[in-house]
């Protein structure tokens, strides 16, 4: 009869297994965890920083295969789960303890799409098993609600400013609490940087992986309150291919760098058009003018989002394409933005936890 394999010969042969982002073996990252030997069956599960992770069907097969070359191992379960890391609390900026990560939409420019961007991102992430949150910082300009399809004040439900939930994902704006959806916001900088502050603090949020900021246009007012008043876990960048587009986006990036916020990377948006009819390719505005600037500033390109009359017509009706899936090949392109924005955020995690003077005060790991 054979000898059960031992729990310190798993582990070894776990060590061989690498996460390709943060370039350590799960056994040392503390990835590995209920390791249970029955005999010749062998199951544990492997959490990751993120649910989000686009390399976890890899790594579950890399685990499996590991395993499952141990003599005396007939069948091997592993368990993909996740337990997203938070971003580190600086001295100088106050956390919100219930809320691991923060994640900036923004451009310097007006309708490139950025809040298409920011709903369609927060349902991807939200599609994992993620919790996650999204606030409507464009004070004067709020369309977050129509384009999540939500355009009813939530019941208020204990203290603080009540959430709206859809498609898995809790928001809050400002439009929420106007007279009417026509009303404007004729409002002076600090009120701005007031109102964001408080639907921040004071919004029901519960406990976030991620709490997507979808910024207005500009490097004014909203965009400084919220970098300097909490701990970024860094911005995504929208553009869309022209030159002028570019020149603004690059004060963009600039204002965060020099706020010491992450740019996670340039994501460009109506990127071309395919016609439904034919499937010639028409690029409108021009084409590449954020990969060109990506590599320009050393910065990660996130991806194209073609014009599309499916996207349009969903914001209108309240009907994310990622959450619809109306058009597979531009809620797979959401995905893969989610993927990599979650990717990201847990590397500059991970390096900031491991060379921060600091790293005592990272926020505990949610539990679940």
């Amino acid at each position: 009869m054979a000898v059960a394999v031992s729990e310190a010969q798993v582990l070894d042969a776990l060590s061989a297994v690498q996460d390709p982002d943060l370039h350590k073996d799960l056994v040392t990252l503390g990835m590995v965890q209920k390791l249970r030997i029955d005999d010749d069956v062998v199951s544990f599960d492997v959490v990751l920083t993120t649910p989000a992770c686009p390399m976890k069907d890899k790594m579950q097969e890399d685990a499996r295969l590991a395993v499952m070359a141990l003599a005396g191992v007939r069948e091997v379960n592993v368990t993909m789960d996740a337990q997203v890391t938070g971003r580190m609390i600086r001295p100088d900026r106050t956390g919100l303890p219930n809320i691991l990560n923060i994640v900036a939409v923004a451009s310097n420019k007006g309708g490139v799409g950025k809040t298409t961007v920011a709903v369609n991102l927060a349902i991807a992430l939200a599609k994992t098993g993620a919790k996650v949150g999204l606030l409507d910082a464009d004070i004067t300009g709020p369309n977050v609600p129509l384009m999540m399809g939500v355009m009813e004040q939530p019941l208020q439900q204990g203290e603080g400013l009540p959430v709206a939930e859809a498609w898995g994902v809790k928001f809050i704006s400002i439009a929420f609490f106007l007279p009417s959806t026509d009303s404007p916001v004729i409002w002076r900088g600090p009120m701005v940087s007031g109102a964001i502050q408080q639907m921040l603090r004071d919004g029901m949020w519960g406990e976030l992986d991620y709490l997507v900021v979808d910024l207005p246009p500009g490097t004014s007012d909203a965009a400084l309150t919220l970098a300097q008043a909490v701990p970024l876990s860094g911005a995504v960048i929208v553009i869309t291919p022209q030159e002028v587009a570019v020149m603004d986006a690059i004060k963009a990036i600039g204002m965060f760098q020099r706020l010491e916020v992450p740019v996670l990377g340039l994501i460009e948006n109506m990127s071309y058009f395919l016609c439904p009819h034919c499937g010639e390719r028409t690029e409108i505005f021009g084409h590449g003018g954020a990969q060109i600037a990506a590599e320009r500033l050393n910065l990660p390109f996130l991806g194209e989002i073609p014009i599309s009359p499916t996207v349009r017509a969903g914001s209108d009706e309240g009907l994310p394409v990622t959450a619809t899936d109306a058009d597979k090949g531009i809620s797979r392109a959401f995905d893969d933005l989610a993927g990599q924005v979650a990717r990201k955020i847990s590397v500059l995690n991970a390096e900031a936890k491991a060379s921060s003077p600091f790293a005592g005060r990272i926020i505990p790991l949610m539990s679940g």
